[in-house]
């Protein structure tokens, strides 16, 4: 059984999307962000950084303790080593998905999240931040595209690489024009498509119904406030 801490953001979308499509057993343990459930201390035992998702797996492969996990893409890495699935075992299509999850963790994620910060939450709008981010999401969405060109999901088999990518590439929400990325778009397309992915969106619903990102002040102040004051 795994213990997921989520919360219904793309980092979390991972999470539910592999559990969803292995069947693994996991209970999900909803963790509000915008009230600060992040810094309660039994949270913090699992994920020091206060960030969502966490597992606890509580039969690991080796019998012994329960393992804790934080980092969205060292709990997929985890989990397909544990289930021996969404990641080849051949060490070159293996190292090619990681580089991957890599890009992802490294790149998309961060520059993406940024983009939603200066155009959605930053009380001042500042033209040149706005810029900056849309630009190399444009620049990432187009890395994404030149990959897909000749094959149908980014190492060719539907693997994690794919799941980490996917809950990232939100266009309208990105100020980017998914037609300019045809390959992306039909990639896209193919995993929205997918029963685990219609799933894992489904149970987001059921844990966060006014889901729709950081409305209220006081969600802003908990979220965009931190400082190392909040680490103790």
């Amino acid at each position: 059984m795994i213990d997921l801490y989520y919360w219904t953001t793309p980092n979390g979308h991972k999470i539910t999307m592999f559990l969803e499509e292995t069947g693994m057993p996991y209970t999900i343990h909803p963790v509000n962000i915008g009230k600060g459930d992040q810094f309660k201390p039994e949270f913090l035992k699992i994920s020091p950084n206060n960030r969502i998702p966490a597992i606890v797996d509580q039969a690991p492969t080796d019998g012994g303790a329960p393992i804790a996990m934080f980092e969205s893409g060292a709990i997929l890495l985890y989990l397909a080593d544990k289930i021996g699935r969404f990641i080849s075992r051949d060490i070159r299509a293996r190292l090619d998905c990681i580089q991957w999850l890599f890009w992802q963790m490294g790149n998309l994620g961060p520059m993406a999240g940024q983009n939603h910060h200066f155009a959605h939450y930053a009380p001042e709008k500042l033209p040149y931040a706005i810029d900056r981010y849309v630009n190399e999401t444009g620049r990432l969405y187009a890395v994404l595209n030149k990959r897909l060109a000749d094959r149908e999901f980014i190492t060719g088999e539907y693997t994690i690489a794919d799941m980490a990518s996917y809950t990232w590439v939100l266009p309208e929400r990105q100020s980017q024009n998914i037609e300019d990325f045809p390959h992306l778009k039909r990639w896209k397309e193919a995993i929205k498509a997918r029963p685990a992915t219609q799933r894992a969106y489904a149970r987001a619903k059921e844990i966060n119904p006014g889901t729709g990102g950081i409305q209220t002040d006081a969600e802003k102040k908990i979220l965009f406030g931190q400082t190392k004051d909040v680490v103790r």
